[in-house]
C-alpha cells in the first residue's frame, strides 16, 4: 500500500497527457468527480526541468507535494495535466526509487517525444484498491481500458 494522499504509480490509473479531452474522459467516465478537477503528471526526473519549472530537486518532488510551473512553450503539448493557472502537481520519477514505473514512461516517451503520463490515485469513488479483488471490481465498474497487476494484463471487451 501507499502511504499518504497520492498515486505514485503502483496503484494507478495512468493516461495520455496529451489529449484536452482525457480530463473530462477521466472524471465523468472514471472518476465520477466533478469536470474541473485536474490530473497530476508523472514525469522522468531527468526530464522534468525540459517541461516545468521545478527548480531545485528534492525527494519531495517524488511525492506530488507541489505545484510547478509549466513552461509556455509546452503547455499545448500536456493539456490534460495543465491547472488554469498554467501549473501542474508534478511527481518526478527517478529510476533508482520506482525502476519499473520509470521504464513505463520511458517507453511513452520513445513513441511519443512527452516523457511523462497523467497519474490519479486507481479508484472510483470509493478508498483506492487495496487487493487483486479490488483492482478488478474496480476495473469491470469503471470504463478503464486495461488493467496491469504485477505480470497479469486485462483488457476491456467491446
Amino acid at each position: 500500500m501507499e502511504f499518504g494522499p497520492r498515486a505514485l504509480g503502483n496503484r494507478s490509473l495512468l493516461a495520455d497527457p496529451r489529449r484536452p479531452d482525457m480530463r473530462n474522459i477521466l472524471n465523468q467516465m472514471v472518476k465520477h468527480r466533478e469536470d474541473f478537477r485536474p490530473f497530476a503528471p508523472s514525469v522522468l526526473a531527468e526530464r522534468a526541468d525540459e517541461w516545468f519549472e521545478v527548480g531545485a530537486h528534492s525527494t519531495s518532488h517524488e511525492f506530488m507535494l507541489f505545484a510547478c510551473g509549466v513552461k509556455p512553450e509546452r503547455r499545448d503539448r500536456i493539456p490534460a495535466v495543465l491547472h488554469q493557472d498554467g501549473s501542474a502537481r508534478v511527481q518526478l520519477v527517478r529510476r533508482e526509487s520506482n525502476p519499473r514505473f520509470h521504464e513505463l514512461i520511458s517507453c511513452f516517451f520513445a513513441q511519443t517525444g512527452v516523457p511523462l503520463v497523467i497519474n490519479t490515485s486507481f479508484n472510483d469513488s470509493e478508498p483506492i484498491v487495496c487487493t487483486p479483488t479490488d483492482a478488478i471490481v474496480t476495473f469491470r465498474k469503471s470504463g478503464i481500458d486495461a488493467l496491469f497487476m504485477d505480470d497479469v494484463y486485462l483488457t476491456a471487451q467491446t
